[in-house]
């Protein structure tokens, strides 16, 4: 038996090359020995940092008798989820014919055409609680396979033409007026725990795009968002030694997390801090907590390309003993002789995306350019080594080697979009126009892409779906529904709406809004699924209102120190679509490159300007942070 893992790019993967499972990793070779067999294909996809992956990978596959098993009646394939999301998707959405319990591990049984048949998730190694053990699951379904073939195939046939129904038709909707998207708000309130905070009961997950919305949505909506995010912030949920955010809590009260910290989470929930820091009132409690957050992602988060992880791991070895967060449980000091939970350390150019556009964003607003040179490190790797020479993007590399798999619309919209926010951040041009070079890859000029929820959007990844999946007629439409992170629909018209905001021009409005009109009706009805899309919906449904500062060259307004200039402190702290500082030299680069929005802006002689506009209405700059003021009040 080969070990096909062994040089896996995926962490995960390389975590179960020593298995007794004669494993296949994601690809054509694996389907083609099932059909030369005829034997069933067991797809297992999971990540590397998952509780019950790791449980029940020392249960069952560690297991020599199962891996017997597995070896004489099936090929066995495991998949990292994280590395090929649209697989996962796929399987997910085949598996929810079978449990409404979806999650990981995700196991998953096919015919050798790759189409599921029957799915579940975790299996014990003994019956629990009218659960089968994993060993009764495969003997039954080898016991299907052999004497009931006709009904494993008209389930697996039924479940492909559900799907492919599922997604057939298109419809759109208005985008949402101001008073509709408050709808969304007092619906979102009606979920609230009024004691512990946050939305439901257990177990509790950040949400960070719907906490990202209510931070956008008028005071009832930030006062939300300020609890809610308060609430976790003094929880279980959060770290206080290392300040990162745990993936969710099993309990009401935030208690008994799962202790995994996932980069998207953190990322998402500073950006969330840095929203609301920007209110005075509120600014002493939240300051912390965001400055731990910078703290957690650029000192534990970072690998040594200067990219982000995609997550760290739950578990630790402690006293010779593994334990499921034993290591977070300690103080500083108690921490001191432990090693850390390992980091999966691929690094994911979507989620490394979002950190390096919520460094860049709580970068500006605290002025802390330690944050912001992190953020572009970053952004420098990734477009060094994340972005081919024909233009398409690689989804994932580990220590400098790219997966072989396709990335995703995410991948597109959630780099593109944190590129912009670093362009505005830094005044470094060339940001915003690898950003807009993204978005043009991934825009359609047909009458748009169809979505997981019969919608069509106008965006689509550049290098096409896997392509095992579509060889097999397996590839979906992306889901716009949005839990942890938004869609890469809405990644992309959210990168699209900032472009446009820079002055790039009407078209990347009209991309923002076309996304944004297949899926407003549901977003709205479904608010707690679709905080992204209703996050950029509010932003649209405002005021366009821009702020352009210009510094003399050489002079580009300092890091928030007391010698800062206050027009430039006034200009970070500013409600507005768009701030921005820049040197004069950076205005006309972002004129010269297209972006009308820096035509003309220059300084006040040996003085700071500030250009205060209105839908690219500009009223007469400006040289003092109480003339600025004024202006607002004004409006």
């Amino acid at each position: 038996m080969g070990n096909r893992l062994a040089d896996a790019l995926s962490p995960y993967l390389r975590a179960h090359a020593d298995n007794p499972v004669d494993w296949y990793p994601w690809g054509e070779e694996a389907f083609a020995e099932a059909a030369r067999r005829d034997i069933p294909v067991l797809v297992s996809i999971g990540y590397a940092t998952c509780h019950w992956c790791h449980v029940m990978a020392r249960e069952s596959f560690s297991d020599p008798e199962v891996a017997a098993i597995l070896s004489e009646g099936y090929v066995a394939i495991k998949v990292d989820r994280e590395e090929h999301p649209d697989v996962d998707a796929s399987y997910l959405a085949a598996a929810s014919a079978f449990t409404r319990e979806l999650g990981w591990p995700l196991t998953v049984f096919t015919r050798p055409d790759g189409r599921a048949f029957y799915a579940g998730t975790y299996f014990p190694p003994r019956p629990v609680r009218g659960v089968p053990s994993f060993r009764e699951v495969l003997a039954a379904v080898g016991e299907a396979w052999r004497d009931g073939r006709d009904d494993l195939d008209r389930t697996a046939d039924a479940i492909g033409e559900a799907i492919a129904a599922a997604s057939a038709s298109r419809t759109e909707g208005e985008l949402p007026t101001s008073s509709r998207l408050q709808d969304a708000v007092t619906e979102l309130a009606a979920q609230e725990d009024p004691v512990h905070g946050g939305f439901g009961t257990a177990p509790k997950f950040p949400v960070a795009p719907v906490l990202a919305f209510l931070a956008r949505s008028g005071t009832a909506g930030r006062e939300l968002a300020a609890r809610t995010f308060l609430a976790m912030a003094a929880s279980p949920l959060r770290d206080p030694v290392e300040g990162g955010f745990f993936r969710y809590a099993t309990r009401a009260d935030w208690s008994e997390p799962h202790y995994e910290r996932m980069l998207t989470d953190n990322a998402l929930l500073l950006s969330v801090a840095a929203d609301l820091a920007s209110e005075p009132a509120r600014s002493d409690a939240v300051v912390p907590v965001a400055r731990g957050l910078i703290a957690f992602l650029t000192g534990r988060m970072r690998v040594p390309s200067g990219g982000f992880a995609s997550a760290q791991d739950s578990e630790s070895v402690i006293d010779g003993m593994r334990s499921e967060g034993g290591y977070y449980l300690r103080d500083a000091a108690g921490r001191a002789d432990l090693e850390p939970p390992a980091l999966d350390a691929k690094v994911l150019t979507g989620w490394n995306g979002l950190a390096i556009g919520a460094l860049a964003h709580a970068g500006q607003v605290l002025a802390d350019e330690a944050a912001q040179r992190t953020a572009r490190g970053a952004a420098d790797l990734l477009l060094e080594q994340h972005v081919r020479a024909d233009g398409t993007l690689v989804r994932a590399s580990l220590d400098g080697v790219a997966s072989p798999a396709r990335a995703t619309l995410e991948d597109t919209g959630m780099f593109a979009g944190g590129l912009v926010q670093l362009a505005t951040a830094t005044g470094e041009v060339s940001y915003a126009v690898a950003a807009r070079a993204l978005i043009d890859a991934a825009a359609s000029d047909d009458d748009g892409v169809p979505t997981g929820e019969g919608q069509s959007s106008p965006f689509r990844a550049p290098g096409g779906a896997d392509p095992v999946l579509v060889a097999r007629g397996l590839a979906m439409p992306e889901d716009p529904a949005e839990g942890a992170t938004p869609a890469g629909a809405t990644a992309c018209a959210d990168a699209a709406w900032r472009l446009y905001a820079l002055g790039a021009g009407d078209r990347y409005r009209e991309l923002a809004e076309r996304a944004m009109r297949a899926v407003a009706g549901i977003a709205v009805e479904r608010p707690i699924a679709f905080g992204g899309a209703l996050e950029l919906m509010a932003r649209m449904a405002a005021p366009l209102v821009q702020l352009v500062t210009v510094v003399p060259d050489g002079e580009r307004g300092g890091g928030g120190g007391a010698d800062e200039d206050p027009l430039v402190h006034a200009t970070r702290g500013h409600a507005a679509s768009v701030s921005t500082v820049v040197t004069e030299g950076e205005a006309r680069a972002f004129a010269a490159a297209g972006f009308e929005l820096f035509e003309g802006r220059t300084a006040r002689g040996a003085r700071p300007a500030a250009y205060r506009c209105h839908e690219f209405v500009c009223a007469l700059p400006v040289g003092t942070a109480d003339e600025l003021a004024a202006l607002v009040t004004d409006a």
